[in-house]
């Protein structure tokens, strides 16, 4: 450790001077007014009226040198009253180019252009176009909210052709003026930078030059000046669907075979050039992916992905403050878990749906000229029963969840200085007298004038309403302040929650009442050396207190650790990293299921390293492995292991494989209560995930993936104790070990077959296989619980669905 801190004490008194950022570059809109065919194929009399971008500078490996003439990149950009036209040269050899049919929105191991519009030119909101040599398109949102920056479920409909040559490469877009946003004025100027790679070399390459060392790489745009007088035409987008379902699933009490046959409409209205409507019209979810799901051991619910476009499309809005969790709209009823305790002897629970239905879902997002962006989302789902039968035979329902509406109004104006301020205000209402939610937050985020310091913060409050209901008002704040651009940064933070804070009813919240600290500092270098290309390490402090009391007497702190991590990227194009941390005696509040008691957690170090070979070539791979040993804490051991192994036979077919072992050596936590006694047990816990998947292009638009999962976890009892009010443990010798043992299994297969018919339209064909096995029987192998578990009764579904897309303007022109 203390290495650790003259290393970063060494980089913060001999960090090197933030250089001077060049002046952006500028090129000129012009107005085309010839026709352009989109062929792939650049016939130069009919670019003569478009500006040209040439001298593009690399980012990576080899920061800011000049793009050599062997490889050099044109740039052809104009626009029209209906549209944008971006084309290019891209020069190279024939054996250098790399193309791979990855699928709408997969990079794979393509080379590929692509350019970025600020349209508000806020240094903050873009949208960014992609294509690969082999024509496939790429499309996403930039937003401060994006968890990632890009948001690529967001999907957009733009014609590109491309054509390979012994040359390069060359490509031709048009991307339609309803695909983008942007102020009404009579006289516009866009933010805008184009990017290539070069994938086998790992080259990328931009035409307004990029500093790794500066916060934000919108902040580093050129500009796109002067477009005149653009006409925004009437955004009015129709996805009609019609989809077919059957559903196999073994039913000794009647037909194992259930047919369904649906019909929709999702719609797209622009109510003015900045906002547009959003609406699903009886929705159709059957086809999301299937959750991975897992054995839970802990106090906490799993938080699953979300797999439905409407809720994962043009989100960025609704993500600021993580107030907001989608799986709430149309989750698991509120009284789910209540039947079983309702149940009269003799009676038997025939169905108890695991998912509310969803009636229809709204929303309304977009961004005005002044910067102000608003966002609104409403859905209603239905009131959800479950179906009890008496030994007579005699039917009742159970109430599990009432008629809901959910809600969520955002406000983020953006300020200059690449800042902004937030709003965020959730809503939940229930008919009856179950109580409804409601949480709001302001956010603010302010860089000051050189881009080098950040200052943010928050501050929540969330209440719940009922009739006889006490008072639920809770409250949250954050602030931190760090420095963001430079070879060496740093950031703390400061966060409190008090103990009524609660967004669980349309958000993902695990608990409050905390009190944390949090300091990180890192730096990088990006000057490649003989061995690496770039090189970054992070040191990081964090400590998390009760904010208010639970035990008198008891300790306050919660959690606290530090760790460092460093990663570089070799010069054969590898990555290797390498994470450590330590953590202090935890005091853990919620693992005994109970409040007022806690469980003391011994100290603990982790010590991982991982590996990425290049995923350019036919063969490559990941791997990690990672141990956490306690100190004098019941010789616990944890250790993770994983390995993927990737092959790509050639650029239509690739198929991965993945295992992840997952031990862990006398570990310790809650079991089960015996009447008031809370019994956690000391157990051997195994855990191991398989998983097989391959992907197959016929074409650039049509294409076939296969998943298979295998889950398997065992918990293997190996002493019984009582949890003492201090938080420690006393063994129980009379308890009978076995009651604590599980192995669970879950077995999964996604197979999708997609064909995009035309431009936004598609025909899906989905198999889903799903079986689960749950037993005590802990002496199983691997081998064993697979045979078990492809025995147990499986659901198999197989679906087709048909979206077709349809565009007024389209439409309007085609009469």
């Amino acid at each position: 450790m203390r290495h650790f801190f003259l290393f970063f004490s060494l980089a913060l008194f001999h960090q090197l001077a933030i250089g001077q950022v060049p002046p952006a570059k500028n090129v000129a809109a012009n107005r085309i007014t010839q026709k352009i065919t989109i062929d792939g194929d650049i016939k130069p009399q009919e670019w003569t009226e478009a500006s040209i971008l040439e001298g593009f500078t690399e980012l990576r490996p080899r920061l800011n040198d000049v793009e050599a003439n062997a490889h050099k990149t044109t740039i052809y950009l104009g626009y029209s009253d209906q549209g944008i036209y971006f084309a290019g040269y891209c020069k190279d050899s024939k054996d250098s180019i790399s193309s791979e049919l990855a699928g709408r929105d997969g990079f794979g191991n393509n080379d590929f252009v692509g350019i970025v519009f600020d349209t508000y030119k806020d240094r903050q909101n873009a949208f960014e176009y992609f294509v690969t040599p082999l024509n496939e398109q790429m499309d996403a949102k930039v937003a401060p909210s994006n968890e990632d920056g890009e948001d690529f479920s967001w999907n957009s409909v733009f014609e590109s052709k491309t054509k390979i040559t012994d040359e390069g490469w060359t490509f031709e877009i048009f991307i339609p003026f309803a695909s983008i946003r942007f102020s009404k004025k009579e006289l516009q100027d866009w933010g805008v930078n184009v990017v290539r790679r070069r994938t086998k070399t790992g080259e990328q390459f931009f035409w307004n030059p990029i500093d790794p060392n500066v916060n934000g790489f919108l902040t580093q745009e050129g500009y796109w000046n002067g477009l005149k007088e653009i006409k925004p035409p009437l955004r009015l987008q129709l996805s009609p669907y019609i989809s077919y379902y059957a559903n196999h699933f073994p039913n000794p009490e009647g037909s194992d075979i259930t047919n369904q046959v649906n019909g929709g409409l999702d719609v797209k209205v622009g109510l003015n050039q900045a906002y547009t409507l959003d609406a699903t019209l009886i929705p159709d979810f059957g086809q999301v992916q299937s959750d991975q799901r897992i054995l839970n051991l802990t106090p906490f619910e799993v938080r699953f992905n979300e797999n439905r476009p409407f809720f994962t499309e043009g989100i960025e809005l609704f993500n600021k403050g993580n107030l907001f969790y989608s799986r709430r709209i149309g989750g698991t009823p509120l009284g789910f878990y209540d039947v079983e305790s309702e149940l009269t002897s003799g009676e038997r629970v025939l169905s108890n749906p695991s998912e509310s239905k969803l009636i229809n879902a709204t929303k309304i997002s977009g961004r005005g000229k002044t910067g102000l962006g608003i966002a609104v989302l409403n859905a209603i789902s239905n009131a959800t029963e479950a179906t009890i039968e008496s030994a007579e035979g005699i039917r009742r329902t159970i109430q599990t969840n009432p008629l809901t509406n959910y809600n969520v109004f955002v406000a983020d104006q953006t300020l200059k200085n690449n800042s902004s301020i937030s709003f965020i205000n959730t809503s939940v209402i229930r008919q009856g007298n179950v109580y409804d939610a409601n949480v709001s937050s302001a956010l603010f985020s302010f860089n000051d004038k050189k881009n080098t310091y950040n200052f943010s913060g928050e501050a929540a409050i969330s209440n719940k309403f009922a009739p006889g209901l006490t008072d639920q008002l809770g409250y949250r704040h954050s602030l931190g302040f760090g420095k963001t651009s430079g070879q060496f940064n740093w950031r703390f933070n400061h966060g409190l929650t008090d103990n009524k804070f609660d967004y669980n009813d349309l958000g993902y919240f695990t608990n409050n009442n905390n009190l944390e600290h949090y300091l990180w500092m890192g730096t990088r270098w990006n000057k490649p050396t003989s061995i690496y290309n770039t090189l970054r390490a992070n040191l990081n402090f964090s400590t998390n207190h009760l904010y208010t009391e639970i035990v008198e007497g008891g300790p306050r702190l919660q959690e606290g650790e530090v760790n460092f991590n460093a990663n570089m990227q070799l010069k054969n194009l590898w990555f290797i990293g390498t994470f450590n941390e330590f953590s202090f005696a935890d005091n853990d509040y919620y693992e005994p299921r109970v409040p007022g008691q806690f469980f003391k957690y011994g100290k603990s170090i982790l010590n991982g390293i991982w590996v990425e070979s290049n995923d350019n070539k036919n063969y490559f791979f990941e791997a990690e492995v990672f141990v956490r040993q306690f100190f004098d804490f019941y010789d616990l051991v944890g250790v993770d292991l994983n390995l993927e192994n990737n092959y790509r036979f050639n650029k239509r077919f690739l198929i991965s494989h993945e295992i992840e072992y997952k031990p862990r050596y006398n570990s310790v936590g809650f079991s089960y209560f015996e009447g008031n006694i809370n019994k956690f047990n000391r157990r051997d816990i195994n855990t191991i995930v398989n998983e097989l998947a391959f992907k197959y292009s016929f074409t650039n638009r049509m294409g076939l993936t296969f998943v298979a999962r295998h889950y398997a976890s065992s918990v293997e009892t190996k002493e019984i104790y009582n949890l003492k009010s201090d938080g420690t443990l006393i063994s129980d010798d009379v308890a009978e070990l076995t009651k604590g043992n599980r192995n669970i299994n879950f077995f999964n297969i996604d197979m999708v077959y997609t064909w995009q018919i035309a431009q936004g339209s598609f025909v899906n064909i989905v198999w889903k296989n799903a079986a689960a096995n749950f037993n005590n029987n802990v002496d199983l192998s691997y081998e064993e619980n697979l045979r078990e578990t492809l025995r147990s009764d499986q659901n198999n579904n197989i679906s087709v669905k048909v979206i077709y897309f349809l565009d007024y303007n389209t439409l309007v022109k085609g009469m």
